[in-house]
């Protein structure tokens, strides 16, 4: 391992905002969040986050909800976390741990909303069980999140958000479904409050369009 991805392992072990194994909180913070960010605002995930940038973005934007970035690399949640601690924003943490393992860590009811940014498209036939969006991910979405949460797909990659609408079509309990394959040239635009990844900012310079999908599932 390289020396300067131990130092970023060893700050996030001394950062408050980051939650991750080793810590007490890990094995303890299932349906306690409101005592880790010391109030009871909404929590909203960021899924697969990366550096985190929608996150802190939305922390910015938002105080009086709490964001938390979720992304299995520590090495990832280093940036974002670092920014939030440089900034102050007490509302926004990240949880080092796999999407897979949500139900570890909230309990039913307990999001009010969860993002999906640029995700790994997963294009091969062979990792399918991995997209982000398969019934499997989907399934555990609903278990954790309260009756009329939005759930909100972004993405530049055509293939997986082609696949994610054919999913959630098939569902009967997939309700207030919007998108759009050209965010930024859409009515729906407002959605995304002006925060772009660097993917997101990459995919424009080339040309790329953004899609986008929000929906809320039925009990």
């Amino acid at each position: 391992m390289s020396k300067n991805k131990l130092q970023k392992f060893a700050q996030n072990a001394a950062r408050w905002n980051v939650i991750e194994p080793g810590k007490p909180l890990y094995e303890t913070i299932k349906g306690c969040w409101g005592e880790h960010f010391q109030n009871d605002h909404p929590l909203v995930l960021e899924l697969a986050c990366g550096r985190g940038e929608y996150s802190v973005g939305l922390g910015r934007a938002f105080p009086n909800r709490n964001f938390i970035g979720i992304d299995i690399k520590g090495a990832r949640i280093w940036k974002g976390s670092g920014i939030a601690e440089e900034e102050s924003l007490q509302n926004v943490s990240f949880l080092r741990t796999h999407v897979l393992e949500l139900h570890n860590f909230f309990q039913q009811d307990e999001v009010e909303e969860i993002w999906i940014v640029h995700p790994d498209p997963r294009p091969k036939k062979s990792d399918i069980r991995r997209r982000i969006t398969n019934p499997r991910y989907l399934e555990i979405y609903k278990s954790i999140i309260k009756p009329g949460g939005m759930i909100r797909l972004k993405t530049d990659n055509d293939l997986l958000f082609q696949y994610s609408l054919e999913v959630l079509n098939e569902r009967d309990d997939v309700v207030d479904m919007e998108f759009t394959r050209d965010l930024h040239n859409s009515d729906l635009l407002a959605d995304h409050h002006g925060i772009k990844t660097r993917y997101e900012e990459m995919a424009l310079e080339k040309g790329d369009n953004i899609n986008y999908l929000k929906f809320r599932f039925t009990r």
